[in-house]
């Protein structure tokens, strides 16, 4: 099940690590936004090191639909309610100046990795003035949109939103060209992290600046952001023999699906759900779309990606926790991790270099925002403290994370945390975090 952008662009391998070493900043992850934090620090002179516990760009980076757009979804309207319209506008300002950097790198060092532009678009087949009031909160911040009801989609809409001057591109081709001249390890996993040492089984790395930008962070103190986040899964159909659309499309109706094309393909993603509840089977329902709407079509492949959601729809970018002032985290994108990569590289590098780091103040994990949590955080608790009391009634199958009930998802072969989203395989094996280690797995 390899994404597009992995089927038609091979990374070159890098070792792992050497043996224990100094480094001015360790970048723990080796994503994007790992690796364009590590870029810019470079480019600003600072010796920094990645270390990636398995390939570069093979974890969420690899499943995206590589949307580059300030649009993400109803966010404008909750921001202004929630935060206040400055922090919403610094959310806005810091996104759009997001697309414009990728476009300035691309250009500036001619990077072929199918970078288009093209607007971004919400969509609503139900009636309602949802769309109408994110239009509104929009023009408010400052943001070009335009509402219309003209789409490329094959169906018909009541009501769809336009960001124009968004974009799209390649992922991994872009990966490729700006891991050049950066210092990484690969198969190397950080086993623990204390003050100023990183510790994985292939040697100590000592920092003065550490950055988690690991996906998950996999440490429970500090920060607390197992009880902070949530993740979420989400499926992906890449089909032949349709059309390219100009655009790119996302349906805020429960069940809405996301569309944009790659090349002579076209990405079809949704059925998205929180990791460890399991739904009818995704796949399916997306082929049922397909058979409808898209009868001559042809899946060319399918695969699924997984998305850290904060509970109040912000991403975690800055200092992980007052108690650690050298350590920094990115993390909990909600589905948008493609801007926001970017968006997290220039806080993070332009805070280490002491720099003005104008929208800081959003982004911060130091906020306490209970007006825009408090729902999603009561049904936060309430899966987390279900998992983890299932978890000591049924001592087998337990996360090697916290300890919850491992829930199993016939459509991926996998093992589930429905607590904080660790994977594992049939047998055990580790997939992705926040768990450090592999299960044991009963035989039935």
């Amino acid at each position: 099940m390899k994404s597009i952008w992995h089927s038609t662009q091979l990374l070159s391998p890098y070792p792992s690590l050497p043996g224990s070493i100094r480094t001015e900043a360790a970048v723990i992850g080796g994503g994007l936004a790992g690796i364009l934090t590590a870029y810019y620090l470079t480019r600003s002179g600072i010796q920094t090191t990645i270390l990636e516990a398995r390939r570069i760009g093979s974890g969420q980076t690899s499943g995206t639909t590589a949307k580059i757009t300030a649009q993400h979804n109803l966010i404008y309207q909750k921001l202004i309610t929630c935060f206040g319209e400055g922090d919403a506008r610094m959310y806005a300002s810091a996104n759009q100046q997001a697309i414009k950097e990728y476009s300035r790198l691309i250009h500036s060092h001619s990077i072929d990795c199918d970078f288009r532009e093209a607007s971004a678009c919400l969509y609503t087949r139900s009636a309602g003035d949802s769309l109408q009031q994110e239009y509104k909160a929009a023009s408010r911040l400052g943001i070009p949109a335009r509402l219309s009801t003209d789409t490329e989609l094959p169906f018909p809409v009541r009501n769809a939103l336009y960001f124009p001057h968004q974009a799209q591109f390649h992922p991994l081709k872009f990966l490729k060209a700006i891991t050049k001249g950066l210092t990484i390890y690969e198969n190397t996993p950080v086993l623990s992290v204390k003050g100023h040492q990183i510790h994985t089984s292939l040697g100590d790395v000592t920092a003065r600046h550490i950055i988690f930008a690991c996906h998950y962070p996999f440490l429970l103190w500090p920060g607390l952001y197992f009880a902070r986040m949530y993740q979420s899964r989400s499926y992906c159909l890449s089909l032949a023999g349709i059309p390219s659309l100009q655009d790119m499309y996302l349906g805020i109706d429960p069940g809405g699906l996301s569309f944009r094309s790659a090349g002579n393909r076209l990405l079809l993603g949704g059925c998205s759900h929180r990791t460890g509840i399991i739904p009818d089977n995704p796949y399916q329902r997306l082929q049922n779309f397909v058979h409808k709407y898209y009868p001559t079509a042809k899946t060319v492949s399918h695969w699924s990606a997984q998305d850290c959601m904060p509970l109040d729809q912000v991403p975690y970018i800055g200092p992980f926790s007052f108690l650690e002032p050298d350590w920094y985290v990115i993390t909990g994108f909600g589905k948008w991790g493609m801007t926001t990569s970017m968006v997290a590289a220039q806080l993070i590098s332009r805070k280490i270099c002491k720099k003005p780091v104008p929208w800081e103040s959003v982004f911060t994990p130091r906020r306490i925002k209970l007006k825009a949590s408090w729902k999603e955080a009561i049904t936060h608790l309430s899966e987390s403290s279900r998992g983890l009391a299932l978890g000591l009634i049924h001592p087998d199958r337990r996360c090697s994370h916290m300890g919850c009930r491992l829930k199993w998802n016939p459509h991926e072969c996998t093992w589930e945390c429905p607590c904080h989203g660790s994977r594992f395989s049939h047998q055990g094996k580790l997939l992705s975090g926040p768990a450090q280690t592999s299960v044991s797995i009963p035989s039935k």
